[in-house]
């Protein structure tokens, strides 16, 4: 690599990629230098550890730059393998999809490889429309499927979706956790898929009981393709290696990324129920009806062997089960403890805590969202960061939701250290509301300029 000693990465990426989210990252004091990563840890240039809570958005199942990942790929580099053979195939792709297809739901038959979650997502979309017939699609209210068009089109967030209209045509959601709005909007038997997120990302909000065991039923009845979105649920983030598990799902169509590149390729896939891909690819004459030109490349298809091999030898899909537990069991007494915090929840190592209106010191709460909803999560990632550093996320934009996807190789000990300066950090905020008021000001103020 060309890095050039004393340059300075905020500067080059403002000057030549995207000045405003580094002005973000100033503004919320996360501007630092990172020069490495091992596992649950970042280091920045001042030689100062950080406990990433935020992993990559996930994509870090398994800690950053695991050794048998990179080993993997070492390897594939040098047996110099074929690549990506456009028209032909090589060894490794199909062996990533017999491991995948070995381990996924049994109503899956056949594997799409791409190189993202929101390229899976468009996969879907569009092998669904065209196996059916129909043109339609549903998607729940706050769902997030990706950033891509097709895959916006699905989104239920309108901060996602706001500067982008008009969308595509033909796309409506539903309430999540609702079976009588969604089968009203099945009936016209005009819809080519449902698509859901097992636990929705935005907010981590869990179904109801039995809501996708119903949505699947709703589905077959009405001739429409049942899709559970697993990009961010997938490969043991839950604590069962699909989130479907929890639940004895079927699905027709499943997105899948994220955990599957190890984090260090691009990649992510989109499994089918064989018979709904073999009405697509129905003839020789349509065989390459979609595609991807890096996807499947011998590196992705690589890291994705090494990561479920991972997986299975260490017993991780377990451990993500069993510290989720632990972490929940830490934290759940936070709700009787403050006001301000209205729930905890999570399923394995996906997690998250929200803040509502206390009854005492309303008023600095009100003073707080009327400055910028939201505010409060902010002002608590803050510290974690400053004075505990560790980094965790907000789970939306003007929410009030603190998020964390840790890596299912993190300490035990630091589950628990993290438990103990998230409380530290709320008592804070309970203690002196009208102090958190006046630093919500100063940084809004801040942000506006």
């Amino acid at each position: 690599m060309a890095v050039r000693n004393g340059s300075d990465p905020s500067a080059l990426y403002a000057r030549t990629i995207n000045p405003q989210f580094v002005r973000m990252l100033r503004v919320l004091g996360f501007d630092r230098t990172w020069v490495r990563g091992g596992n649950e840890y970042l280091y920045d240039s001042a030689g100062e550890r950080f406990l990433d809570l935020l992993g990559g958005f996930g994509m870090y199942a398994l800690g950053r730059n695991d050794p048998g990942i990179r080993a993997a790929l070492v390897e594939a580099l040098e047996r110099e393998t074929p690549g990506s053979l456009q028209l032909g195939v090589s060894e490794l792709p199909g062996l990533l999809a017999q491991e995948l297809l070995a381990r996924a739901p049994a109503s899956l038959g056949r594997v799409l490889f791409t190189s993202s979650g929101t390229e899976s997502v468009e996969a879907a979309l569009k092998i669904s429309r065209a196996a059916t017939g129909r043109s339609r699609v549903l998607s729940a209210e706050d769902a997030f499927h990706g950033l891509t068009l097709g895959s916006l089109s699905a989104n239920g967030c309108e901060d996602f979706t706001g500067p982008f209209g008009p969308l595509l045509p033909g796309f409506d959601r539903v309430p999540f956790n609702d079976l009588d709005a969604l089968e009203r909007a099945l009936q016209g038997e005009d819809v080519a898929l449902f698509l859901v997120e097992p636990v929705q990302g935005k907010g981590v909000h869990l179904p109801d009981r039995g809501y996708l065991e119903g949505a699947q039923e709703l589905c077959r009845r009405y001739g429409t393709l049942f899709g559970v979105d697993e990009v961010q649920t997938g490969f043991g983030r839950t604590g069962t290696l699909f989130a479907s598990e929890h639940w004895g799902l079927e699905p027709d169509v499943m997105p899948v990324a994220k955990a599957l590149s190890g984090g260090y390729v691009p990649s992510g896939a989109c499994l089918f129920r064989a018979k709904v891909f073999d009405r697509v690819f129905d003839s020789m004459e349509h065989a390459v009806r979609h595609g991807s030109t890096f996807a499947p490349n011998d590196l992705a298809m690589a890291a994705g062997l090494a990561t479920l091999r991972e997986l299975d030898e260490r017993r991780l899909v377990e451990r993500s089960r069993v510290l989720g537990e632990r972490l929940l069991e830490l934290t759940r007494p936070l709700e009787e403890r403050y006001e301000v915090v209205a729930d905890v929840r999570g399923l394995g190592m996906m997690w998250a805590i929200e803040f509502s209106e206390p009854k005492h010191g309303r008023t600095s709460w009100r003073l707080l969202e009327k400055t910028q909803p939201g505010l409060f999560a902010q002002l608590v990632i803050g510290p974690l960061f400053h004075e505990h550093r560790i980094l965790t996320q907000v789970a939306g934009h003007k929410l009030n939701v603190l998020k964390i996807l840790p890596p299912f190789t993190i300490a035990e000990a630091e589950i628990e250290r993290f438990a103990e300066a998230l409380d530290t950090v709320i008592a804070h905020a309970a203690r002196i509301p009208s102090a958190f008021a006046k630093t919500a000001l100063r940084a809004s103020a801040h942000l506006l300029r």
